[in-house]
This record gives structure tokens, C-alpha cells and sequence, in this order.
């Protein structure tokens, strides 16, 4: 248990925005991006006009490059990349497309996600344990590649097109019980299981303090078991007090088998029930605070425990053709261009999305007496009595 929480600060942090770029894809538009004299700027190519905004060649490069990163990070290398961004490259124009049509949905719903970005930017910023505001900006980019601004827009879009998701397509999914029990029995062997122990942690750090620090330390840890106690949320306690990098994801840890443990603490949680909570446990690094979340036992598991994972393995699937039925009645009702060189993998059947050049488009003429005619046609209409009414002179000033 100690050695997460002896992991950086810092290290965590960058972690954590390398999970956000995974999870993003940078849109923002590259406006000039160099000068190749005084007066002749080089504009990045439109290749897509999706409702108000846009797509860039920029942006297909910068997603391909990302999607060559990724790749990298799981532990591909060589060929094997080059030949995995072939084989996903005809989608990105398809991603890009989804990504603007979901943000922009979100905007119709009235989707407001600003608290969220900045309880998360706060939370990288103190993870990073940069204080200045210029510097932790400068940090910002340093880590994501990104300016600070255009970080933040992109966690913004990832949380408003998962919000979007979740409440017009996840949201009007369901499996019935029948379902549930039925894959159960025809995938019996998948839900064997060994004993494992689950639990949270909630670390309070002693690392350079003094006497009266460590004191603090403590009384600190016996608090937060009292608040524990009397019902207050242990996994919210963990993400607001814990020192440890397991505070980002409320205090959980990986499952425990029988031996994994230091032996002082398994002994004191492993034949503990649900929801028991430790007092604190002085460490090597600090004062150390458990609770039992989950005890699996040997052997087959029962639907009732496995229900949700169930569910999850039967909707996988179904989400994945739903959300593309979503994105393509969004397509159909969208105001869609693409050049004729690129294609979109997700296109709407019957969609015209044909590139019209606004260069081509043959001005309408009129001539100068055409003109002049019309405004005389016009002056001449006010001359013309409506049916129904009648004129009348008007009195002098002296009657």
C-alpha cells in the first residue's frame, strides 16, 4: 500500500493528462500557421464544413499523430504502428465529424459541464504541485502539448459529448432479467472466480514533518475514521484528504489475493465485512486507512454479484450500433460538406454532403436600367389605391 502513494505528485498529474489527451481529440482550428513572405499567409486546407464549424487538414494530421502516440504507450512498435494507423486512418475524418455534431448537440440540450472542468483543472493543478497560476499554464503545455485555454476546451468537449451520450443514447438502453440469466448460463466459466479482497485506502502522509506534524498527521487520520463511521462517503473522504495517487480515483486499489498484503494489514482487514474501516495504521510514510469494500470468495459467482458486469458485457455491443444510429440521424439533420477527395467512413445514406466552392458560384447581374426600373416600379406602387379605400383631399389650414 505504501508504494503508490510514494509515486510523485507530479508523475501522477502528467499520468492523469495523458489519460485526458487518450480520451480527447484536439479540434481547434490552426488559423495561419506561417508566413512564406510579408504578405502571403499560408491558410490550412478546409476538408469538411460541419454545421458552424469546421475540419482541418491539421486537424486529421494531429489526430493521426496522436493515434500513433497511443499506439506507442500500449506497447506497439515498429511496422506494427504503421500498419495500425492504416488500418484506423479512414475513420478519423468519420471521429472528427462525431466529436463537432455531439458538442454541438450538447449546446442544443443547454448541457453545462463548466463546474466539472474546473473542479478537474484544480485537481491537476494540486496533483502537479504547481501554484503559480502562469507557471502551472506553462506546465500545462509542457505535458499536453496543448495551450492552457485549448486543454481545457478539450476536456470541456470530452465531458459534454459523454454527457450527451449517456442521456440520449445510453440512458433509453435496458436488458430484461430474462437476457441477463441467459447469458449467465451459456458463460458460466467466464464467472469463476479466485478470493479476492477489495478495498479503498485513505492515506494521511508524515513525509518531512516534524514531531508536531506527525501529531497533526494523526489526529487528522482519527477524525476521518470517525467521519467514516458516522456515515460519511469513504470514497469522497479518500479523493478530497488522501496523500496517496490512489485519491484521483477515490481510494480505490486493485484486488488483493490471499498473501498479497503486508501481513500486519491483511491480517487486520482480511476476515473483516463489507464496510468495515480500520483505525489508522501507522506506516512507514504515514497513517494508513482501510475499508472493506468487497470479499470474493472461491468458486462461482452469482448473478446477483455479477449483474452489472453482465449488463455491461450484453450493452457493449448494442451502445456501439446505437451510438452510430445516433450520429447518423445527427448527420442527416446537420448542414454537412466534404471535399471530394476525402470520404466520411460514417456518412448518412442519401446525405448530400457534395463541396460547394463559394469561388464558383456565378454572381447574380443586373443591368443599370433594371435598377432604375425597379425603384421607379416601386415609387409607382405607392401611387396605385388598394381596393376598398378611397382618398380624400385634405382641408386648407383656414377651414
Amino acid at each position: 500500500m505504501s508504494r503508490p502513494a510514494a509515486i510523485p505528485a507530479a508523475a501522477h498529474a502528467q499520468s492523469f493528462i495523458m489519460v485526458c489527451m487518450r480520451l480527447v481529440v484536439p479540434f481547434l482550428v490552426l488559423g495561419s500557421s506561417a508566413l512564406w513572405s510579408a504578405d502571403l499567409a499560408v491558410v490550412e486546407e478546409i476538408v469538411a464544413k460541419c454545421n458552424g464549424d469546421i475540419v482541418t487538414r491539421g486537424d486529421i494530421d494531429r489526430s493521426r499523430k496522436e493515434l500513433a502516440e497511443n499506439l506507442q504507450r500500449d506497447g506497439v512498435s515498429g511496422v506494427a504502428i504503421e500498419n495500425a494507423v492504416k488500418q484506423k486512418e479512414k475513420d478519423l475524418l468519420r471521429d472528427r465529424i462525431d466529436r463537432l455534431l455531439l458538442v454541438q448537440k450538447a449546446k442544443d440540450l443547454n448541457i453545462n459541464v463548466d463546474g466539472e472542468v474546473t473542479k478537474r483543472m484544480a485537481s491537476i493543478q494540486h496533483d502537479s504541485g504547481v501554484a503559480d497560476p502562469e507557471k502551472f499554464q506553462d506546465w500545462i503545455k509542457e505535458q499536453s502539448g496543448l495551450p492552457y485555454e485549448d486543454f481545457k476546451q478539450e476536456m470541456k468537449n470530452s465531458l459534454l459529448t459523454d454527457r450527451v451520450v449517456h442521456q440520449d443514447v445510453t440512458e433509453h438502453m435496458n436488458v430484461k432479467h430474462d437476457e441477463l440469466e441467459k447469458y449467465y448460463n451459456e458463460h458460466k466459466s467466464e464467472f469463476m472466480r479466485e478470493e479476492r479482497l477489495y478495498l479503498r485506502e485513505v492515506l494521511i502522509s508524515t513525509d518531512g514533518k516534524d514531531t508536531a506534524g506527525v501529531a497533526a498527521a494523526e489526529k487528522k487520520a482519527k477524525d476521518l475514521v470517525a467521519r467514516a463511521r458516522k456515515g460519511e462517503r469513504f470514497a469522497e473522504l479518500a479523493r478530497d484528504n488522501s496523500d496517496a495517487v490512489t485519491a484521483k480515483g477515490l481510494g480505490e486499489l486493485p484486488p488483493f489475493k490471499k498473501g498479497d498484503l503486508n501481513k500486519n494489514l491483511e491480517d487486520q482487514v482480511w476476515s473483516q465485512p463489507k464496510g468495515y474501516i480500520t483505525d489508522p495504521i501507522r506506516t512507514a510514510n504515514g497513517f494508513l486507512i482501510l475499508r472493506v469494500e468487497e470479499h470474493q470468495k472461491a468458486g462461482q459467482a452469482e448473478l446477483s454479484e455479477i449483474e452489472n458486469e453482465v449488463t455491461g458485457k450484453l450493452l457493449q455491443p448494442r451502445m456501439e450500433g446505437a451510438l452510430r444510429e445516433y450520429l447518423t440521424k445527427l448527420r442527416q439533420q446537420a448542414f454537412l460538406e466534404i471535399k471530394s477527395d476525402w470520404i466520411d467512413s460514417g456518412a448518412a445514406p442519401g446525405k448530400d454532403t457534395s463541396w460547394v466552392d463559394p469561388a464558383q458560384l456565378k454572381p447574380e447581374t443586373i443591368t443599370k436600367a433594371e435598377v432604375a426600373n425597379k425603384v421607379k416600379n416601386k415609387r409607382l406602387l405607392w401611387a396605385i389605391p388598394i381596393p376598398g379605400t378611397q382618398t380624400t383631399k385634405s382641408s386648407s389650414s383656414s377651414q
